[in-house]
């Protein structure tokens, strides 16, 4: 049986629907777990980088995150 792929990166999207925040807070979040871990705009949050940043647990987050 076939195991759908997982995404590793998390978006605005996700966090907004994790959080509850609007959608423009959500771009904020990722804003500053992108300065905090010194990368550059274009590069992506993985998942686990956004756990570490809120204190949350990997499994209450990852059933959240869809596609």
């Amino acid at each position: 049986m076939k195991t759908e792929p997982k995404r590793v990166c998390i978006y605005a999207k996700d966090i907004q629907r994790i959080t509850g925040k609007s959608y423009r807070q959500s771009i904020r979040i990722l804003q500053k777990i992108r300065t905090e871990l010194k990368k550059q705009e274009n590069e992506l949050v993985s998942i686990e980088e956004f756990c570490l940043f809120t204190s949350l647990k990997y499994e209450l987050v990852e059933p959240l995150i869809i596609g």
